[in-house]
C-alpha cells in the first residue's frame, strides 16, 4: 500500500476513534510535515526561536488532539495542517510579542511565486491578518493561500482539497495572489504613514 493511501486508511481510523491510529499516522507523514515546516521557517526571519520539529509536534497535536474533521485523505489532512502550522506561528510570533517590550513581531518571507512582486520580509501576524481579511470575502481563496504557503501543496493537491477543477484552484491562485499582494502593499502604506 502506498504511503497516501495508507495515510486515507489510518486518517478515516483516527475518525472511527482509534487512537493507535493516530501514532501510526505520524510515522507516516512525520517527514513530509516535518520537510514543510523546516521550507516554512528557512523563510523566517535569521535568529528565530522555533524549530521545525516543535512546529510539527504542535500543529499535529492540534490536529488529532482534538475533533477531527471528517478526514478525505491526504491532500485533506496537508490542508488542515497548513492552518494548524499557521496557528501555531502566529501564536508564536504573538508570544515573543507578548515577551518584548513594544513589540517583537516575526517577519517572514513570501517566495517569489506567491505574490505577483518580488520576495519581501513580512510580518507573520500582519500575513495572518490579511489571510483571515481574504477568509471573510473568499474562505477558499484564503483556504488556497494556507495550503501553497503552509503546507507547500501542488494546485493539484488543492485542488483536490478544495473539491474543485484545476482551472477553477488555478483562477482562484491567480486572484488570491493579486488580492494578497494589493492588501499587503496597502498594510505597508498605511504603515508608513504614522
Amino acid at each position: 500500500m502506498g504511503a497516501e493511501a495508507n495515510a486515507t486508511e489510518l486518517l478515516r481510523a483516527i475518525g472511527e476513534g482509534d487512537r493507535r491510529a493516530a501514532d501510526e499516522l505520524l510515522a507516516v507523514v512525520y517527514e513530509e510535515l516535518r520537510g514543510l515546516a523546516a521550507r516554512y521557517l528557512r523563510q523566517e526571519r535569521a535568529g528565530h526561536t522555533l524549530q521545525p520539529t516543535a512546529l510539527v509536534h504542535e500543529a499535529y497535536v492540534r490536529l488529532v488532539g482534538g475533533a477531527q474533521p471528517d478526514w478525505q485523505g491526504r491532500a485533506h489532512f496537508l490542508a488542515v495542517a497548513a492552518r494548524a502550522m499557521r496557528n501555531a506561528l502566529v501564536n508564536h510570533a504573538l508570544a515573543r510579542k507578548a515577551e518584548k517590550r513594544g513589540g517583537g513581531r516575526t517577519a517572514v518571507s513570501l517566495e517569489a511565486g506567491l505574490i505577483a512582486r518580488p520576495a519581501a520580509e513580512l510580518d507573520a501576524i500582519e500575513l495572518s491578518e490579511a489571510i483571515e481579511r481574504l477568509s471573510a470575502l473568499d474562505e477558499r481563496k484564503a483556504r488556497l493561500i494556507e495550503m501553497r504557503f503552509f503546507a507547500g501543496m501542488t494546485m493539484d493537491e488543492c485542488a483536490s482539497a478544495l473539491g474543485v477543477s484545476l482551472s477553477t484552484a488555478e483562477a482562484d491562485w491567480r486572484f488570491a495572489r493579486a488580492w494578497l499582494a494589493r492588501a499587503l502593499a496597502e498594510d505597508e502604506a498605511a504603515g508608513g504613514e504614522s
